[in-house]
């Protein structure tokens, strides 16, 4: 080793090249992001690519049919092989992706995995998937698609598919998504791991609804893919549109390289690692990123072996000799040179100590917050600041006032710690019946997982404040696009609204672990996403309940209009009493009028408000139902379609809690699975019998029990109601609380 005069300047020259040969190690090492991980810097838009509340659409909202291309990629080049090298560094990816559409009838496109030489320009769309232009260019392109549309011209296999792309659109090897039961078109979210492994040369792709990986990969193949890639690549995203509606989303993305060198070293000697130089790291992560920095706990390439021997590591005697003149003269020097070096040697020592722990605890967080990412977003909302949520509405300015609910006011609001657009509904009731409503709300929908219902992202309980903070729908409320919207709301995303709130109150009644009774259904609670994907709010008066168990009496809550007429007598909210509360859904949204009409309209209504379900059941038992379909939408419908869903309406608003179907069943009658029953001409009367009237008002408010009128008689012991239910509440409904 080579001494320097002054002990202590020699020794931090030494010090310094081992740090410079540590971070040296760093840098040659493999790379990982993820979603949690990276800045908005970290990744480039290209095309109609943009962010939306927190995922990456990869194509444009447009309700109209349309051919477009976008492009998602990591800002940051990644190694995939050596100068001079065919062998390629091993990665593995995982996303999760979906495939909405803002009309069920439109489609075409699809999205893709990418590795491609150009950051800078989008493909082709339509089938290019945005992944090349019909010449080819660029070139150097690895793909994994996935298909939504059959096209003839690469010769797909279907419209539901998986295929790797070698330079070209024409798939190498290809698997049908439907020998794993997975839909695209469905909007449901996908997961897919691709995984690579440069010392087998084996590339494997997995397809799954589930979280948890498939046993077995849906398509793989072995190829050198060393010999498809340059030195440097970009990972990321890409998705078109063929002349359709389709919305493509990146939900979530996770990526992860291991050292070049660590294939390498499978096919270089020893000597030969010790003879070359040191190889050019790859390009370092984001500064203002730290979690993105690389392990530095990965094998070091050999090729940096002989910067540690120059270091006073080579065997033979030569390092005994320098040694021990080394020594000799440290000696010589005195005890204070000697001192130094135990002090900078504990000192190092101590250094990389602290930092091998800083990386293993970020590594650790890391896979800790990749494990829970179900239970800390899903399961387990976040607790938020009051500070952040005042920050966020800037000081719940008045400007940010987006609504206005039975127990409090919405505002919109934009997180300060990553940007998103979220609701925050503050409680107008810090005590009593507000808190309540809050408790409830918080312990029913932070447990909820369902892609038609509203996402609770988090709450907050300080300074005597009850904040609820939503994902933000940019559509609004159904009654407003109904109502309030100068655009008529188009029949096909009518039909696609009705069948995403079934769907939604099919999981409340019978799929969650404890039934979910909503108990106020109606369309001011029914919120609509980028894509008018009906998305159900408000779960403030909801009820959780044992299944088969009978519910206990409570005063009946809600809105008028919307409330099933057994409710109003028992104060008793079953699952029966909210199909009763769709089915005024179903047939405000088909004829495109409130529940209850402040006009007068239809015969026999002289002086007083109209209730829709009363006007509906009317025209059906003069055979005119069609005559309710609404009038603004000019007769674009498919009249089979419309008599259907007016039935469903009408099949859930029989007065006959027994007679009305199940959620699920409807979902099945709205789909075309099943067909909807029969609907008697003339709307039935509600009949209890005496015994079971008088043992369903028993526990209930005794307040109701001077507003109930009993008739009895020997023959039919029976309790009939005539009418409607909130024949004289306002324009939009009257709420009870």
């Amino acid at each position: 080793m080579t001494s320097f005069p002054g002990g202590f300047p020699g020794i931090t020259v030494i010090i310094i090249s081992w740090i410079l040969c540590f971070c040296l190690l760093i840098n040659v090492s493999a790379i990982e992001f993820d979603f949690g991980t990276l800045t908005l810097t970290s990744l480039k838009l290209l095309g109609d690519a943009h962010w939306s509340n927190g995922s990456v659409r990869l194509t444009r909202d447009l309700p109209v049919p349309n051919s477009g291309a976008g492009r998602v990629l990591y800002s940051k080049p990644i190694r995939f092989r050596q100068p001079g090298s065919q062998n390629s560094a091993s990665f593995s990816t995982f996303f999760s992706f979906s495939v909405a559409n803002l009309n069920p009838s439109s489609i075409g496109g699809g999205l893709a995995f990418i590795i491609s030489p150009d950051d800078a320009s989008v493909g082709e769309a339509g089938g290019f998937l945005g992944i090349m232009d019909p010449d080819g260019a660029p070139s150097g392109v690895v793909a994994i698609e996935f298909d939504t549309l059959m096209d003839v011209e690469f010769k797909d296999i279907n419209g539901n598919h998986v295929g790797l792309d070698l330079n070209s659109m024409v798939s190498t090897q290809v698997g049908n998504l439907e020998t794993v039961e997975v839909d695209l078109k469905s909007g449901d979210l996908v997961n897919s791991w691709v995984d690579y492994s440069g010392s087998t040369r084996t590339l494997s792709v997995y397809v799954s609804y589930s979280n948890l990986k498939p046993k077995d990969p849906i398509l793989s193949a072995d190829i050198n893919l060393g010999d498809y890639v340059n030195d440097l690549m970009f990972v990321g995203f890409s998705g078109s549109t063929q002349g359709s509606t389709e919305v493509h989303s990146i939900e979530w993305w996770s990526f992860s390289s291991s050292s070049v060198a660590e294939v390498n070293s499978n096919s270089s000697s020893a000597a030969s690692a010790v003879t070359s130089p040191p190889p050019p790291p790859p390009p370092t992560a984001n500064s203002m990123n730290p979690p993105l920095m690389e392990d530095p706990n990965s094998t070091s390439p050999p090729s940096l072996a002989p910067l540690a021997s120059n270091n006073g590591s080579s065997g033979g005697s030569t390092t005994h000799e320098k040694s021990g003149k080394c020594h000799n003269q440290l000696c010589k020097q005195g005890p204070g040179a000697v001192v130094g070096v135990v002090t900078a040697g504990a000192f190092f020592l101590a250094l990389c100590t602290l930092l091998l722990i800083w990386v293993y605890t970020k590594k650790f967080k890391h896979v800790k917050n990749s494990e829970t990412l179900a239970k800390d977003i899903i399961k387990m909302p976040k607790e938020f600041s009051y500070k952040e949520i005042k920050q966020a509405t800037k000081g719940f300015e008045s400007t940010r006032i987006i609504g206005h609910g039975a127990f409090g006011t919405v505002y919109k609001g934009i997180l300060p710690s990553n940007g998103d657009i979220v609701a925050v509904k503050r409680c107008s009731h810090s005590g009593g019946q507000g808190k309540a409503e809050f408790l409830s709300e918080l312990s029913i929908i932070g447990t909820l997982r369902h892609r038609n219902l509203v996402r609770l992202q988090g709450w907050c309980h300080e300074k005597g404040e009850i904040l609820l903070v939503y994902d933000l729908m940019p559509n609004g409320s159904l009654d407003k696009a109904l109502f309030e919207s100068r655009m008529v709301l188009p029949w096909p995303y009518r039909q696609k609204i009705l069948l995403g709130v079934a769907s939604a109150l099919a999981y409340l009644h019978q799929e969650c672990e404890n039934q979910v009774i909503h108990r106020d259904i109606k369309t001011s609670n029914i919120m609509l996403d980028e894509g008018f994907n009906a998305r159900l709010g408000d779960f403030g008066l909801a009820r959780q309940i044992e299944h088969d168990k009978s519910p206990d009496a409570t005063v009946a809550a809600g809105t008028m209009g919307y409330l099933a007429p057994e409710y109003l007598l028992t104060g008793r909210a079953t699952e029966k009493t909210d199909v009763f509360s769709y089915g005024a859904v179903v047939l405000e949204v088909a004829s495109g009028r409130r529940p209850i009409e402040k006009e007068v309209i239809g015969v026999g209504k002289v002086g007083v408000s109209s209730n829709l379900v009363e006007w509906v059941w009317s025209l059906h038992r003069e055979g005119r139902l069609m005559v309710a379909a609404d009038s603004r939408l000019a007769g674009e419908f498919d009249d089979g379609e419309m008599r259907r869903v007016l039935l469903v309406g009408l099949a859930c608003s029989h007065p006959d809690p027994m007679a009305r179907p199940t959620m699920r069943g409807v979902v099945q009658m709205l789909v075309g699975e099943s067909e909807v029953p029969l609907v008697p001409r003339t709307k039935p009367s509600m009949s209890f019998s005496t015994s079971h009237l008088l043992l369903s008002l028993q526990d209930s408010v005794s307040d109701w029990n001077g507003m109930i009128t009993l008739s009895t008689s020997s023959s039919e012991h029976s309790y009939t109601g005539g009418g409607g239910v909130g024949g004289s509440g306002g324009g939009g409904g009257m709420d009870l609380v």
